[in-house]
């Protein structure tokens, strides 16, 4: 399914984070791994405190092939272009550990809420 979805309510349109292992993470050595997660951590808090990402974190589940997700995050921009953007900024994503993906994630209008973002604004 591609656009928006035709229903008979408001819908709320984030853009989804999506972050899986990279390329790189399992040659780099673990001192570097260390240091691009704590990059990585930085980066994400900076953007929220800038009130581009509402909100991020770990997942976590079974290992399988293709990897899956290791991290989510909502940003609300208006611009998946625009996210994936800073996301490719992002230290782990430029040295590989970390790869990427961008989305756009509609919701019932008003049904989310985003209690931290709001306190950094």
């Amino acid at each position: 399914m591609t656009g928006t979805p035709k229903v008979d309510f408001a819908l709320d349109t984030y853009e989804c984070i999506v972050l899986y292992p990279g390329p790189a993470g399992p040659a780099l050595p673990n001192e570097t791994v260390q240091r691009l997660q704590s990059e990585h951590f930085q980066h994400m808090q900076a953007l929220q405190r800038r009130g581009i990402v509402l909100v991020s974190g770990s997942v976590d589940g079974p290992a399988r092939e293709p990897a899956p997700p290791i991290g989510f995050g909502l940003a609300r921009t208006g611009s998946v272009d625009d996210v994936r953007s800073v996301m490719e900024a992002d230290p782990a994503v430029q040295a590989g550990l970390y790869q990427v993906d961008v989305m756009t994630f509609l919701c019932p209008a008003g049904s989310m809420d985003f209690p931290l973002a709001k306190m950094q604004s």
